[in-house]
């Protein structure tokens, strides 16, 4: 009983100790040399306000902390937080006034990152003045000292995004969470960090990073693994809203960088898709597989490995980049061969592709090998593309050329157009896009070559000539009043847009082409007969005689 009560007594005091210490102990005391040191090992003013004991939490906390920005970017802090709290060993602090820290953890910051068009960073000039002046003391024989915590916590943070000069509103991550352990200026330690992204998702980091590159932080070491939740590209701060690129993806991959050289791979899953400013999100899913050497001085990269993949579909992306300032130039290659057009055809309005209304690509298989030159945002690609055994769906070609199916004795019932093979060559840019070297084979009218161009708008300027063949020859002969041979070119142009194609015959080019003897051989006043024929292969109404 009596130990009980010794014991008791001596809790007792402990007690009434922890709770008068504090007002013994000024804890404002120490905050010019936290200040102190904290702005000599960032290189960065620290100013931090009122500060309090807990002798419960082993800890001192600070009210209203700041952190400067580098003044070439910002006069707004750098990092703001509402508190600090520092943890101290309490022993050498209650008994010989030292402060020992132990950990440092921000609470509920506002961290304000920005970046030049040259690719510098707001923090890369982050610890540089002690670096320096750790080196300055060493030649000297003085002592140096590397600031060093054993845990270093950032808890529910914001982090803003922006550009110097400023573009519009900073993008806004929410929920940022850092764990680090060990942490040195001088040497590698550990990280754990996680946020919110703008739209609901949610990414994560697990590595390790460091020693802090002297010079430039942003140049540091790290290797890490990432795993990203359901970002939503076009609220993200790594696409240009202005490329109209948009959908919500999903990432697994790693990144190891040595301070020179950044290599990422992984795996990036996105849904609904879109690639241009006036598409509309793709009906599947598309994944890429990558990997991608990053010079982190130069700005630019090698995509040694992008596999794009949609279902079965499957294409090969590689190629360079650089970037300048705002623009970033590419220069790549996208071959894919034998993609089942079932699995493409989804991606079509993600790429502002749009078929004649109504109507869907079915079966067969589209090869293609393109060039991707110039600015991301005026990019300008050319190449070949070849269609092989498909059909438009809801689209019969023979009822625009209303006259041809029926009088070959092929047929033009149905309201699909098969298609044997397409190919043809192709540039586009900004201004449109070119179409050259057209083949086009439909096995129930003939051959269709020619060329043209689809406008920014969708409109379509094409000059096309119809190679009939078998009975749609003789059947446009007895139509026009003329003698038929086993070839017969019909011209015609298209007009109108990619969602309502118009069809328009060439009335001067048949008289001026191979029509052009047989009607001039023709009887007398059967000439107009021949021409009114002509125009009813493409829907024109005969004039009454």
């Amino acid at each position: 009983m009596k130990i009980l009560k010794i014991a008791g007594i001596v809790l007792a005091v402990l007690i009434v100790l922890a709770i008068a210490i504090p007002f013994f102990i000024d804890a404002n005391s120490f905050r010019p040399r936290l200040e102190s040191e904290l702005t000599s090992a960032l290189g960065r003013q620290v100013k931090v306000g009122n500060l309090k004991l807990s002798l419960f939490s082993g800890s001192v906390e600070a009210e209203n902390i700041s952190i400067a920005d580098d003044p070439k970017f910002s006069q707004n802090p750098f990092i703001r937080a509402k508190a600090l709290r520092v943890g101290v060993e309490m022993m050498p602090l209650v008994f010989s006034k030292q402060l020992h820290v132990t950990g440092l953890t921000l609470q509920n910051p506002e961290i304000t990152l920005l970046r030049t068009p040259s690719g510098t960073w707001n923090y890369s000039s982050i610890g540089s003045g002690s670096q320096k002046q750790a080196t300055a003391q060493t030649k000297t024989g003085e002592s140096s000292t590397d600031l060093s915590v054993k845990k270093l916590n950032i808890n529910d943070g914001t982090l803003y995004f922006g550009n110097v000069p400023s573009k519009g509103k900073p993008h806004v991550y929410d929920k940022v969470n850092v764990e680090v352990t060990d942490f040195s200026l001088s040497s590698q330690f550990p990280v754990t960090a996680s946020l919110g992204l703008p739209g609901g998702g949610k990414a994560k980091m697990e590595g390790r990073v460091g020693p802090i590159d002297p010079n430039d932080a942003s140049l540091t070491p790290l290797q890490a693994k990432i795993n990203i939740n359901r970002l939503d590209l076009a609220q993200s701060a790594f696409v240009d809203p202005a490329a109209g690129i948009s959908g919500l993806a999903d990432f697994d991959g790693k990144l190891a960088s040595d301070g020179h050289i950044a290599k990422t791979s992984g795996t990036l899953k996105a849904e609904q898709l879109k690639l241009v400013a006036k598409g509309s999100p793709a009906g599947r899913p598309v994944q890429v597989v990558y990997s991608l050497d990053h010079d982190l001085q130069k700005e630019s990269g090698v995509l040694k490995q992008g596999d794009v993949s949609m279902g079965k579909a499957l294409a090969h992306l590689t190629g360079t980049y650089q970037m300048q300032g705002d623009a970033t130039i590419l220069n790549m290659k996208l071959a894919g061969q034998g993609m089942p057009v079932d699995d493409l055809e989804a991606m079509l309005p993600a790429m502002g592709v749009i078929l004649p209304s109504g109507s869907q690509l079915k079966g067969g298989s589209l090869s293609t090998n393109l060039a991707m030159v110039g600015p991301a945002d005026k990019l300008v690609t050319t190449g070949s593309i070849r269609l092989s055994d498909s059909r438009l769906a809801n689209f019969n070609l023979g009822s625009k050329l209303s006259a041809i199916t029926a009088l070959s004795g092929k047929g033009s019932s149905g309201s699909d157009t098969s298609i044997q093979n397409l190919s043809t060559n192709l540039k586009s840019a900004p201004d449109g896009t070119r179409f050259d070297s057209m083949n086009l084979t439909i096995p129930a009218l003939g051959v269709v070559t020619g060329a043209g161009t689809i406008s920014p708008a969708g409109a379509l300027s094409f000059k096309m000539n119809a190679n009939l063949s078998g009975g749609a020859v003789s059947g446009v002969a007895q139509l026009a009043g003329i003698g038929g041979g086993k070839n017969l070119g019909v011209p015609f142009s298209i007009t109108g847009t990619t969602s309502n194609p118009s069809f328009v015959p060439d009335v001067g080019g048949i008289l001026s082409n191979q029509l052009g003897n047989q009607l001039k051989n023709a009887v007398p006043g059967n000439q107009g007969s021949a021409l009114e024929g002509i125009t009813g292969l493409f829907g024109k109404k005969k004039k009454p005689h």
